[in-house]
């Protein structure tokens, strides 16, 4: 299957939805949001890394910055901050390029890496629509995280299980964005730290059949 244009979503939004699927559709079917430091701080660490202008060329590399990326097949598109290419044999075929070129993707994050998957699986997803882009001339086996808490890069091996969270979640998204549903809100340790945290409000929302069970029994049962 294969997404039309109208219904590509934004291929950044898999990490929220990673994280949290009720954050991911406040913000991306809601329209809601709210900044905290973290994402402030991260604001700007991509607006110095996503510099459309910049261009780097030496003999056997070349990178560009705010690389546009889609995939049909996943139904997400967005943008890498960086990616090189570097001359080899094994690589694919750029426009206005001779010889063939492998592609390092390189994501900047502000923080550091985190104990779970949810930076990967949007690496991947960039790979993957990286992959369909350069119509499966190569397999992406490894991309990077340039980390500004820990100041250097994480290399991240593209498997399969990275591959198939990226299918599950792509699917999900889609999903749930089709039925403009929120799903309702799980209390974990993460949540305080989330900058939707407010709007979100996840002990109210996991007390609605709390507050459902005292209109009946006090009210609709006094009637």
């Amino acid at each position: 299957m294969l997404y039309k244009e109208d219904d590509l979503l934004m291929l950044s939004g898999i990490q929220h939805f990673y994280f949290c699927k009720r954050q991911w559709a406040l913000i991306h079917i809601e329209q809601l949001w709210q900044e905290n430091r973290a994402t402030a701080e991260g604001k700007i660490v991509h607006e110095n890394a996503d510099n459309p202008f910049f261009y780097e060329s030496r003999r056997n590399i070349f990178a560009s910055r705010s690389v546009p990326l889609i995939s049909y097949r996943l139904g997400l598109y967005g943008i890498a901050d960086v990616i090189e290419f570097v001359r080899n044999v094994k690589g694919a075929s750029i426009d206005n390029r001779e010889g063939k070129w492998l592609p390092n993707i390189i994501e900047y994050k502000r923080g550091g890496p985190k104990p779970d998957e949810r930076d990967e699986v949007q690496l991947t997803a960039q790979a993957m629509a990286l992959e369909e882009m350069l119509n499966y001339e190569i397999r992406i086996e490894e991309a990077y995280f340039y980390y500004y808490k820990i100041r250097r890069r994480v290399k991240i091996i593209i498997n399969e299980q990275l591959r198939n969270l990226v299918e599950k979640a792509s699917k999900e998204m889609h999903e749930i964005f089709s039925k403009r549903f929120t799903p309702e809100a799980i209390k974990g340790k993460n949540c305080s730290k989330c900058s939707m945290y407010s709007l979100c409000m996840p002990r109210l929302t996991k007390k609605k059949q709390n507050i459902e069970n005292y209109i009946n029994k006090h009210i609709v049962g006094d009637e």
